[in-house]
């Protein structure tokens, strides 16, 4: 039976994927984000530039984005995707380790910078449910777009890349009060005064509806998802194993949707549950190529939304709002984190990250304009802001780690002098100069042994020269500075940096340097510790391992084993744990 084909129904597909492999290739050649390259394509191709062209023109169709509406629902599931990533990357227990910063400093910076644009807002005549929405919505910052720069240079599990994602979650979390705020404005607008105490109810039973739509995906997660999972991976079908993986982001960003809530956080509750389980490793390998070409539809669909035309009729007064909000932006985010104890590079690298607009911003300015609390110039003026300063964030994102490593050399060269001294032949060159660095710092000490210490913290390398301590700022991967600091005279290198990439790069520039001194490293499981011995580490230390065998002494002698037999036995067992990366390394 013949069948007609509507090609218009594929077309924005097909330039979607023509754009994918033109710009990412592209964007790497120039080593360029492939971020402002989809956002460059999405204001060039979109329907406000040389879209609308396309009746005139019918040829250039094939070459522009046409439906608006199309991409953004495929925008919307990319960045559930990004969230269900992240989410896989955490635990619980790291959530609730990072408490601090998403419910203090995260929530604060919302508040604080909410209330700050209401009022610019309000100063410009603008009414105060109004200005409201446009603090609410500018206080947002874009989880897309700033975890993409972090994940670019491998900076997510730094501590700067810890707090900032956890402002980012926070910002996440804070959208459904503001869409349930917005709810309440309208109906209160529309409706008069009278009306209130009905929409507050209507707002109770809606929280309500949420907390049960969390309570589900809670419950499903801890009851059936490990055993789903389970009985997938038995079939050994990838194929099968897929499907499930989007059964389970698409199934659970619908039902926190359905409640009121964004998609975003219905998958990045699919991915922490699914992180507690043995399949995360797996799950994250075959979701990446899904996650990495929804979120470039995204960002397509951010430059489809700038209106060039719109742009030329107030191009000084929209230029001054969006430095403007930029520059407001950061300032609160500045002296918050400085409140919070954070020193001067984060603070500078932090405040200029998040300073940029966020997505979620077009979602609350287009509900706030439906629900009659601003006009329709007002929305797009204010959409017009939020997408330049979601364009400035990654360069803001270069200007802030560039600012933040001089601050932190400049620092350096002021309260740590970065100079090692005189070379003293024979002494130990600790690398790291954190909790466990500085443990080894008291041994040696006590021991009356002669050390230098090399640490990258300033904070920490001027308190621990204020304490008469022979502590260097300095970067322990780079061989001259190896060489300067006596390497040449060293008895033996310990490193004791906790970011296992870091400690590995360390090895090989000691190694390169002298192949015959003593190298003891920390390393983070038995994996890395394999690592670190196959690059030339005389020996290495695995947490767990300290972790157990200190441990397993304490408890040996409470039970009434001598201390002498105590340390040959941890002893023995320490020979016997530390076989098998000696024979694996043997056996390549």
């Amino acid at each position: 039976m013949a069948t007609t084909t509507d090609i218009g129904v594929y077309r924005e597909a097909l330039v979607f994927l023509g754009i994918a492999g033109v710009v990412i290739p592209l964007m790497a050649r120039l080593r360029v984000s492939p971020v402002v390259g989809f956002l460059v394509a999405g204001l060039v191709l979109g329907p406000n530039s040389i879209g609308r062209l396309a009746e005139d023109l019918p040829w250039l169709g094939w070459i522009t984005i046409s439906s608006q509406d199309a991409v953004d629902r495929l925008a919307e599931l990319g960045v559930a995707f990004l969230l269900f990533t992240i989410g896989l990357g955490l635990s619980f227990g790291r959530l609730w380790t990072l408490r601090r910063w998403v419910f203090g400093f995260g929530i604060g910076q919302v508040v604080l910078t909410t209330a700050v644009i209401s009022g610019v807002a309000f100063a410009f005549g603008n009414p105060i449910e109004s200005s409201l929405v446009i603090g609410a919505c500018l206080a947002l910052s874009s989880t897309a777009v700033v975890l993409q720069l972090l994940a670019e240079q491998r900076r997510l599990v730094t501590i700067a890349g810890r707090i900032i994602f956890a402002v980012l979650l926070a910002q996440d979390l804070a959208v459904v009060p503001i869409l349930f705020l917005i709810a309440v404005f309208g109906a209160t607008v529309a409706q008069g005064a009278d009306a209130t105490l009905s929409v507050w109810l209507g707002l109770g039973l809606a929280l309500a509806q949420a907390a049960g739509a969390i309570l589900l995906i809670v419950g499903f997660g801890h009851f059936i998802l490990r055993r789903l999972f389970r009985l997938v991976s038995r079939t050994h079908n990838r194929e099968l194993f897929m499907a499930t993986i989007l059964f389970v982001v698409v199934g659970t960003s619908l039902i926190t949707q359905f409640a009121g809530l964004s998609m975003a956080l219905g998958a990045f509750l699919a991915g922490l549950l699914l992180a507690e389980t043995e399949f995360r490793r797996q799950v994250e390998v075959d979701i990446e190529p899904f996650k990495g070409m929804l979120l470039g539809l995204f960002f397509i669909s951010v430059g489809m939304r700038i209106d060039l035309a719109e742009v030329a009729r107030t191009p000084l007064m929209l230029a001054i709002s969006i430095f403007g909000m930029v520059a407001i932006k950061a300032a609160v985010i500045a002296l918050l984190a400085r409140l919070f104890g954070l020193a001067w590079p984060l603070v500078i690298e932090a405040s200029l990250l998040l300073a940029g607009g966020g997505e979620f911003a077009f979602l609350v300015l287009s509900l706030g304009s439906s629900s009659g609390l601003m006009t329709r110039e007002v929305e797009q003026f204010m959409l017009l802001v939020a997408s330049g300063t979601l364009l400035l964030t990654p360069v803001l994102a270069r200007m802030g780690h560039r600012a933040g490593q001089r601050i932190t050399r400049a620092g350096a060269a002021d309260a740590a002098q970065s100079e090692p001294g005189p070379v003293r032949p024979g002494r130990t060159i600790v690398i790291g100069y954190g909790r466990v660095g500085q443990l080894v710092c008291d041994v040696l000490d006590s021991e009356g042994r002669s050390f230098l210490a090399i640490s990258r913290d300033t904070d920490g390398v001027r308190r621990g020269r204020a304490a008469g301590r022979d502590v260097v700022y300095g970067d322990a991967m780079r061989r001259e500075f190896l060489r300067k600091c006596g390497l040449d005279e060293a008895q033996a290198v310990i490193v004791t940096m906790h970011d296992a990439a870091t400690a590995e790069r360390v090895v090989e520039a000691v190694r390169a340097e002298r192949a015959d001194v003593a190298v003891i490293v920390r390393a983070r499981d038995a994996e890395h510790a394999g690592r670190l011995v196959s690059l030339g580490a005389t020996e290495v230390v695995p947490e767990v391992l300290g972790t157990g065998l200190e441990l397993a002494g304490t408890a040996l002698q409470t039970l009434g084993v001598s201390a002498s037999q105590t340390v040959a036995i941890l002893q023995a067992r320490r020979a016997a744990m530390k076989q098998p990366l000696r024979a694996g390394v043997s056996a390549e």
